[in-house]
């Protein structure tokens, strides 16, 4: 199977070379250049495989230059003791109509290890196909998650660098905790002055200066990304929406065959497009509901075809989804118009900041999508009503998906079984989850949680405020490239 730019579908080439490159040269992102197709009996099959094998089930489908003992060895190690639960990312049924898809039992305690487990993985594979010989250098723009993610994934992994980029005060403190007190000999950090969306276009213009590519050759070394703009990055993610209508399946919430909802927490648009791919492949799946908080510029997308990244920006208790520019759209945009018509809408959304869908692709994307917002009391609510009823403790991402659900049924009446995408542990935002519950963090807010919610706290939160901090430093968005460089000296 061969993989286009999204810009320039005349620019093609191997699952390998799209992983070991990460971002096409023109800028676009990298797609199959088909959906695989999957039929009632794959599903079948599916159910009856553990996460593990419904995963490499489902990755070999779109990586035919991988050996298929290859893929089972990936996944074997990727998914493995480094989880804290046997099946790696179970599916909860909280309630008659809803499940949760708990996507956060892995090292860092967010769903990005679902991805980032693999990724490091696939990706020095990918160099030893393609016969590259200079050293890599994965550059990561976080708004929280992926980047402690990407630091644990690529730690000390032979061949590789990894150096983060994330908001200054745009994490969490234990989200910035656990990426500046990150241990490896081949990591670096560095807080931003501005959003994640300043980061994220300063990664992208690092990736895009063809004389500072040079001069990292002559050097030896040369830029990948860790990023959902990876395929690498976003195809682990579809087996995870298999995994849980198997679920769903085995536990008799729905016949084989019969259609989910998924409502997805998102902000660039990765795991929810995942999803998509998923239901493009065969998966039963009616619905898709896009959750975003304060931030809604996809849920105005969605609603009216319009992409406009020109208003304020919402710094809020979901900090992961605090962003205005998704960069995964532009993937599903490819596969709505063609790469010319994608080509020109980030032209006008670089040059405007926004742009428009004609009638037609709108209502394509609003047959799959509904989408929903809410702000910081209404994520607040659900946090505190879910635990009271329900005895279930949701993290602040979580939240605003479960919110924007019941939001969702309210309006359209929908009574299907509804999968939420649950992406982070509570212990990732314990001083926000503990407000909710009406209770104070402290000195200590992994401990008062503990204590408020009964829960052990997670084994890879445990002693952060004792961990030496290595990586203080906090640099201009115009500082980006020199920092870089720096590292790779």
């Amino acid at each position: 199977m061969r993989y286009f730019s999204t810009r320039n579908d005349r620019l093609n080439c191997s699952a390998a070379q799209a992983i070991a490159m990460g971002i096409a040269p023109d800028g676009g992102l990298f797609v199959p250049e088909t959906v695989p197709k999957v039929d009632r009996a794959f599903l079948e099959r599916l159910c009856s495989l553990n996460y593990r094998a419904r995963a490499a089930e489902i990755m070999r489908l779109y990586l035919e230059d991988f050996d298929p003992g290859e893929l089972d060895g990936f996944v074997t190690a990727a998914y493995g003791d480094n989880f804290d639960d046997p099946a790696v990312a179970p599916t909860r049924f909280l309630a008659a109509d809803t499940a949760l898809l708990e996507l956060w039992h892995g090292p860092t305690c967010a769903f990005k290890d679902m991805a980032l487990q693999m990724l490091p993985r696939l990706l020095t594979a990918s160099l030893r196909k393609t016969g590259e010989q200079r050293q890599v250098c994965i550059l990561v723009a976080t708004s929280g998650d992926t980047g402690k993610a990407a630091l644990e994934g690529f730690r000390d992994v032979a061949g590789t660098r990894i150096f983060v980029f994330y908001p200054d005060g745009g994490v969490s403190r234990i989200q910035r905790l656990q990426m500046v007190t990150q241990a490896g000999e081949n990591v670096g950090v560095c807080a931003v002055r501005g959003n994640f969306d300043d980061a994220q276009t300063g990664v992208k213009k690092i990736f895009g200066d063809a004389a500072f590519a040079q001069e990292l050759t002559g050097r030896g070394w040369y830029l990948s990304s860790a990023n959902s703009i990876n395929w690498g990055r976003l195809l682990p993610q579809i087996a995870y929406y298999f995994s849980a209508y198997c679920d769903c399946v085995n536990a008799g919430r729905v016949k084989p065959g019969e259609k989910l909802v998924f409502c997805v927490p998102t902000g660039n648009f990765g795991n929810i497009l995942a999803g998509w791919f998923a239901r493009e492949m065969g998966l039963p799946v009616s619905r898709f509901v896009c959750a975003s908080n304060a931030n809604n510029v996809l849920t105005d997308f969605i609603r009216t075809g319009v992409y406009d990244r020109n208003r304020p920006f919402h710094t809020t208790i979901s900090p992961s989804m605090d962003i205005l520019v998704s960069s995964n759209l532009e993937r599903l945009l490819y596969y709505m118009t063609g790469d010319a018509a994608t080509g020109g809408f980030m032209a006008k959304l670089n040059a405007e900041g926004r742009y428009a869908l004609d009638a037609d692709t709108r209502e394509r994307v609003q047959a799959v999508f509904s989408a929903g917002c809410c702000g910081d009391g209404a994520t607040r609510e659900a946090i505190s009503r879910v635990f009271r009823e329900k005895g279930y403790l949701m993290d602040t991402h979580t939240a605003v998906a479960w919110q924007v659900l019941e939001d969702y049924r309210r309006e359209t009446g929908d009574k299907s079984q509804a999968v939420v995408v649950s992406t982070a542990s509570p212990f990732k935002f314990a001083a926000d989850v503990l407000d909710a519950l009406g209770k104070t963090a402290g000195e200590d807010p992994l401990r008062a949680l503990s204590d408020a919610s009964g829960l052990p706290v997670p084994a890879p939160l445990r002693g952060l405020d004792a961990r030496p901090v290595r990586f203080p430093a906090v640099a201009d968005k115009a500082e980006m490239r020199a920092v870089v460089g720096r590292f790779l000296e």
